[in-house]
């Protein structure tokens, strides 16, 4: 008898042929190795002598699930064909199947061609293999043979298909496949909604992941899960906190994945109040720190403005990948901290954790925001001639960030001519923002030149280069620039500050008076502004990039977001507290010398997150060091 698995093959019987016995033995020595089959091969000639019954499928569909390769797979699809089995659809699907996990693409297509029956499985492994292979074009055309076939689309092809769309961020054909899903009365179905939903997050399309959200009668975590991601990717980091409070309002219980999802959104948000309710949440849960929540949190706090609490999560950690060392060192980078995040890169050796490209981008990063020209020109030396791994654009634009802030600037134009990777928008920037700290207006106008080729319209490099002229007086080139933008209907990127307050965090836009309590930030901006003057500080109108007079410029000054949203803080929180603000661009300058007053006379610590770095400002100094 053969065995399998230590399952009865074959049994004697008067009605089978020899030459079947020979082709399973064959297929059967491939499948298993164990001492029965060596004992059956060894009493080979008298079985042959014996005539004995074909195996029924069950042990077909029992050989196929044991398969470890391609080479176990093939000889039992000869032995389907030979004894009449191959037309069994349970069989058939399972065979197909076992060629798509194993990545034999044109194999299982040859047998799916020649099927003569495909129900919805067949034509859903088929559409999933094209689609794990990353064979989108092969996944779309058995999907519209499929259509073209007359069967209905089921929950399983159609989730499918769906997730074909959003790996090739395929808008039109997403939207094709959800007006089949309403065609076919799918539109409730939880697994089809919440496709429907990761792909229009994906395509970026959020107001159609709502509504599809939104029908859903029965939101599982994993949907809710989705949703909250969508929100923090696309740059509504608030919302997703919302939709988190409303998910445990219905009961739903987050595990570990959704926690690591809010974590994120958190970070992108920087609300530390938030920080803290989700840091309480996870240890009610017991919620173990592994690498992935642990280094989640690290990035969390760091961006929410407290390193000591990311040193904090980063100590409990036992384990810790290489991800985890550069969220740590990147935090201390963009708190102005350097020296600590150097003093880690070490303790990363000594705990046998080789650093990758992404850990010396952090290195880089650290050096070039506390101005350590000659310990990040070391870092740069050291992963390549140490550690083998050549610099990408990131590392060039790290270098050449370190090297324009020092003042270094012809040394950065000739680091950007002589690299040998593609030059990006990002290393062209950060050259022009050095051009803007030293004024330097002919090599501004060859950065601006370089980023104007790679995006023409983007606003944010004309807006630059446009108050670089206008630092240097140059009006009529200013003019110039503004009108080009005009012309091309590009629109400036309006600033706005968050700031946090009452458990809550309230937006502010330049010259804003939509706040409920509108009125009483004003008078007190008014009053504090009197308070500083006393106290020497002088507005520093040169920051308003406009040819009109000092009245209209200290009108403007006193309007900026960041201003705004310290008033309110002042007002709306307890003496003494810190007030954590968000600012989506860089802080300007006056308003960065407004905050070191304001720390001074009102008594207060100022943490800003701007779109750069970090700022602490306390008793009238600021962590970066006036190096931002």
């Amino acid at each position: 008898m053969f065995k399998l698995k230590n399952q009865t093959l074959l049994t004697a019987n008067q009605s089978f042929k020899p030459q079947n016995i020979c082709s399973l033995a064959s297929a059967l020595s491939n499948l298993d190795d164990d001492q029965s089959i060596h004992q059956s091969n060894r009493q080979k000639t008298p079985i042959l002598t014996t005539q004995i019954q074909v195996p029924d499928p069950k042990f077909y569909l029992s050989a196929l699930i044991n398969c470890k390769n391609l080479q176990q797979i093939k000889p039992l699809h000869a032995h389907l064909s030979i004894n009449g089995l191959i037309n069994d659809p349970f069989l058939i699907n399972k065979l197909l199947y076992m060629y798509v996990r194993y990545n034999a693409l044109d194999d299982a297509h040859i047998l799916f061609d020649k099927m003569p029956e495909r129900n919805p499985v067949s034509w859903s492994v088929m559409i999933g293999g094209f689609a794990k292979a990353g064979s989108y074009i092969n996944c779309f055309d058995i999907f519209k043979e499929y259509l073209r076939s007359g069967q209905r689309p089921d929950v399983y092809t159609l989730p499918a298909i769906t997730r074909v769309c959003r790996n090739t961020q395929d808008l039109k054909m997403g939207r094709v496949v959800h007006r089949i899903v309403y065609k076919f009365g799918l539109h409730m179905n939880t697994f089809i909604c919440a496709a429907l939903v990761d792909m229009y997050a994906k395509c970026g399309v959020i107001d159609d992941a709502r509504k599809s959200f939104d029908t859903m009668k029965d939101k599982d975590l994993t949907t809710w899960t989705v949703m909250i991601g969508a929100y923090a990717a696309c740059g509504n980091a608030a919302e997703s906190l919302v939709l988190f409070d409303q998910m445990q309002e219905h009961g739903i219980v987050p595990d570990k994945i959704s926690m690591v999802t809010v974590v994120n959104a958190c970070a992108k948000l920087g609300a530390m109040n938030k920080a803290k309710m989700i840091h309480d949440l996870i240890q009610k849960q017991h919620h173990s720190l592994d690498v992935i929540l642990g280094t989640a949190m690290i990035d969390m706090y760091a961006k929410c403005g407290s390193i000591d609490s990311a040193r904090e999560i980063f100590d409990k950690m036992r384990d810790k990948n290489v991800i985890t060392w550069s969220t740590m060192i990147a935090g201390y980078g963009y708190h102005g901290q350097g020296q600590k995040a150097l003093e880690l890169f070490p303790l990363m050796s000594k705990n046998r954790i080789k650093p990758n490209n992404v850990t010396f981008v952090s290195l880089l990063y650290a050096c070039s925001h506390s101005g350590l020209v000659e310990d990040g020109l070391n870092i740069f030396s050291l992963m390549q001639e140490k550690y083998f791994i050549k610099p990408d654009v990131k590392h060039y634009t790290c270098m050449v960030d370190l090297l324009g802030r020092a003042g270094k600037l012809d040394q950065a134009f000739d680091m950007i001519e002589n690299m040998n990777v593609e030059k990006d928008v990002g290393l062209w920037s950060a050259l022009l923002s050095a051009c803007r700290i030293y004024n330097h207006v002919e090599m501004a106008q060859k950065a601006a030149e370089s980023l104007l080729e790679i995006q023409p319209h983007n606003p944010s490099h004309y807006v630059m280069l446009s108050n670089i002229y206008a630092k240097a007086g140059k009006w009529e080139n200013m003019a110039k620039i503004r009108a080009q933008m005009t012309n091309q209907n590009l629109k400036k990127t309006p600033g706005f500050t968050w700031v946090e307050a009452q458990n809550k965090v309230h937006k502010f836009s330049s010259g804003d008076h939509s706040h409920c309590e509108s009125n009483k930030i004003y008078e007190k901006l008014t009053s504090l502004v009197r308070k500083l003057e006393d106290c020497g500080y002088v507005p520093d109108t040169e920051v308003v990039l406009h040819d009109v007079n000092e009245e209209l410029k200290l009108g403007n000054l006193y309007a900026h977001s960041e201003k705004l949203a310290i008033a309110y803080g002042l007002i709306s929180t307890p003496e003494g507290t810190v007030i954590r603000m968000t600012k989506n661009l860089r802080v300007c300058g006056d308003c960065h010398t407004f905050m070191k007053f304001v720390s001074v006379v009102e008594r207060r610590e100022i943490v800003v997150r701007d779109a750069k770095r970090f700022h602490h400002v306390r008793e009238g100094v600021c962590s970066c060091g006036d190096y931002w």
